[in-house]
């Protein structure tokens, strides 16, 4: 299992626009062959961050579904970026 979580950041007044730029890419990945969940949110403290969250069968069907990356007019939005990967070898109920 993969899961991919972090956060991006973008100017605070662009913020609402760029989420609704991510409605449909996120249709597109929950629809993906081996994909567990995929969202983006706005942050409730920060008015520049949004928060990355995807969990993945495997790194396969996230390279997969990843093709390109994002649009160059989404990508260049971002101001930052601190999105980690992580590979879970285990996963029980808490």
């Amino acid at each position: 299992m993969v899961i991919i979580s972090g956060a991006l950041y973008v100017d605070a007044g662009a913020r609402d626009a760029y989420l609704d730029g991510c409605r449909e890419v996120v249709g597109m990945a929950r629809a993906a062959p081996g994909c567990l969940d995929f969202a983006v949110s706005a942050d409730l403290v920060e008015p520049d961050r949004i928060n990355v969250y995807e969990r993945w069968e495997s790194g396969e069907d996230v390279e997969r579904f990843r093709g390109a990356g994002p649009e160059a007019e989404q990508a260049a939005q971002i101001r930052r970026a601190e999105v980690m990967r992580y590979l879970i070898s285990g996963v029980e109920a808490p």
